[in-house]
C-alpha cells in the first residue's frame, strides 16, 4: 500500500485541518493509500491532549512524534529505508522551509493550505504586486490591491499584517513563500468552489501567476471537525453547565461570541462587548478570556465585568471562561449566530452549521477573510471599528440584533445564504462533488 505524508504546523488552527484532510484520504481511498502524520517536538498541553485522544479516536492514521533531537531528513530517511519512498508529502506552508529536504530525496511535494482560497490567491499574486508596485506611489500599490484576480476590492488595511510593510523581512518572507509554492507539485486548499467561485477560478486558471510555471490547485473543503447531531442530551462533556443551559432555549435564539485560541481584548472592550450584549436583549453565550496585559494573572468575572452584570443577564445569557467546544456548540439548534474573530476553520465550523456570522477581525489574514465573508460569499454581517480598533457597545447592540432577526433584512439575507452555503458544502464533499473530484484527481496523480 502506497504511503502518503503529511507535515503540519502544532498551532490548533493547523494541526487539526490538516488532521482532516488525512481522514478525508484514508475514508475515500483506504484500499491503496495509508496517510503518516509527521508531528513537530511540542510542548503544548493541549496539542498533547488532543493528539492522545486522536490517535485513539483515529486508527486508519499512523502518528509519529518527531522527538527534539530527531530531525526531518533523518526520519524521512529511515522511513524510505524501512519501506518504500512515500507517494507525497503534503507540508503546511508554514514548514516550507521542508521542501528542500523533500527535493533532495525526490519526494513529491504538496503545500497544505488551511486558508480560505481568497488567502491562497492573495500569497501566489503578491510577488506581481511587488514587481509592480515597488519604489512607486502609494496610490499604485493601492489600485494594485483593487485588482487581485479572484478577489473583492482590497485596502491596505485588510492584508495581513506580515504583508503590509513590503519593505520588512516578513513581506519577504511571504514573497520567497509564494515564489517557492509556484514550483511545488501542487496546492491543496481547504476550500470548495461554490463558497469562493471567483477565487477558485483564479486559482484553477492561473490568474494569479503571471509566468509560465502555474501550480496545480486542487480545493478539497470544507474538512472541519464535526459532532454527532445528538443535541438534547448533557453528559460529562456539559462544559460548565453550556449545554444544560443550550438545551433550554429557544430554537436559533442564542448568539454565540468565541474569538479563538489567541484572541483577546483589552479590559475597557470586554466591559464594552457586556454593554452591548446586555443593551441588544438577545440570548448569548459569550467565551471570555483574561484581557491584554492579565495573561498571567487569572481576573475573576466580577473583576472583568460591569458590577450586577451576570445577575442582570443571568435568564439570557452565559459566560465561559477561556474555551469552549465551538463545533458542538455551533451544531447546537438553539444556535443562530456567531461574532467570530473569522479564523478560517470557524468560519467553515459555521458554514457547516448554517450559523449566520458577525466578522470581528483580530489578527493574521483575518481582515481578508472579513471582506470576503462579507462582500464575496455574503455569509456575515461586519462590525465597524474606530481607528484604534475599539468596537462600541452599541455598534455591537445593533450587529446582535440585526444578525438574529432573521425574519427581514439583512439578518434574512445573511441567514438564507449561509443556509445555501451549508447545502454546498454538503454537496462538495458528497460523491461526484467538487472536493471529491478534486481529492481523486490528486489520488491519481500520486498513482502516477
Amino acid at each position: 500500500m502506497d504511503t502518503i505524508i503529511l507535515y503540519p504546523v502544532m498551532g490548533r488552527g493547523h494541526l487539526v485541518p490538516m488532521v482532516e484532510l488525512g481522514k478525508f484520504i484514508t475514508t475515500h481511498h483506504h484500499d491503496t493509500l495509508s496517510v503518516k502524520i509527521f508531528l513537530p517536538s511540542s510542548s503544548n498541553t493541549t496539542n498533547s491532549q488532543y493528539i492522545t485522544t486522536l490517535i485513539a479516536a483515529t486508527p486508519s492514521i499512523t502518528f509519529h512524534q518527531l522527538s527534539r533531537s530527531q530531525n526531518l531528513t533523518t526520519s524521512l530517511q529511515s522511513f524510505i529505508s524501512q519501506s518504500s519512498k512515500p507517494k507525497a508529502f503534503i507540508l503546511d506552508f508554514f514548514n516550507h522551509s521542508a521542501v528542500a529536504i523533500t527535493t533532495a530525496l525526490n519526494i513529491p511535494t504538496f503545500y497544505y493550505f488551511p486558508n480560505a482560497a481568497s488567502t491562497v490567491a492573495l500569497f501566489l499574486y503578491t510577488p506581481t504586486i511587488y514587481h509592480n508596485t515597488s519604489n512607486k506611489k502609494t496610490s499604485i500599490y493601492n489600485d494594485a490591491l483593487r485588482n487581485i484576480p479572484g478577489l473583492p476590492p482590497l485596502s491596505p488595511e485588510d492584508m495581513p499584517e506580515p504583508m503590509v510593510d513590503r519593505r520588512s523581512q516578513s513581506y519577504k518572507s511571504f514573497m520567497n513563500m509564494s515564489i517557492q509554492m509556484r514550483k511545488t507539485d501542487g496546492l491543496i486548499v481547504n476550500s470548495f468552489e461554490m463558497l469562493e467561485t471567483k477565487a477558485f477560478m483564479a486559482l484553477k486558471n492561473g490568474a494569479c501567476v503571471m509566468e509560465e510555471q502555474k501550480p496545480r490547485v486542487f480545493c478539497v473543503g470544507p474538512l472541519v471537525e464535526t459532532v454527532k447531531e445528538n443535541n438534547d442530551v448533557v453528559d460529562d462533556d456539559d462544559h460548565d453547565g453550556c449545554f444544560s443551559w443550550l438545551n433550554l432555549q429557544p430554537s436559533q435564539s442564542v448568539v454565540l461570541l468565541s474569538f479563538g485560541s489567541y484572541g483577546r481584548f483589552s479590559k475597557s472592550q470586554i466591559i464594552e462587548i457586556a454593554i452591548g450584549l446586555e443593551k441588544s436583549e438577545k440570548r448569548f453565550l459569550w467565551v471570555v478570556r483574561n484581557p491584554i496585559g492579565y495573561e498571567r494573572k487569572e481576573l475573576s468575572f466580577e473583576e472583568l465585568l460591569p458590577k450586577g452584570f451576570l445577575e442582570r443577564t443571568k435568564e439570557k445569557g452565559k459566560v465561559l471562561r477561556d474555551w469552549a467546544p465551538q463545533v458542538k456548540i455551533l451544531s447546537h439548534d438553539s444556535v443562530g449566530g456567531f461574532v467570530t474573530h473569522c479564523g478560517w476553520n470557524s468560519v467553515l465550523e459555521a458554514i457547516n452549521c448554517g450559523v449566520s456570522m458577525i466578522a470581528w477581525p483580530l489578527y493574521a489574514e483575518q481582515r481578508l477573510n472579513r471582506v470576503v465573508m462579507v462582500e464575496e460569499m455574503k455569509v456575515a454581517l461586519a462590525l465597524k471599528e474606530n481607528e484604534d480598533g475599539f468596537v462600541k457597545a452599541s455598534e455591537l447592540e445593533k450587529r446582535v440584533r440585526e444578525i438574529m432577526d432573521t425574519d427581514r433584512g439583512r439578518g434574512k439575507k445573511v441567514k438564507e445564504r449561509v443556509l445555501g452555503a451549508k447545502n454546498d458544502a454538503i454537496s462538495a464533499l458528497s460523491d461526484g462533488g467538487s472536493s471529491r473530484f478534486d481529492l481523486n484527481k490528486l489520488v491519481e496523480l500520486w498513482r502516477q
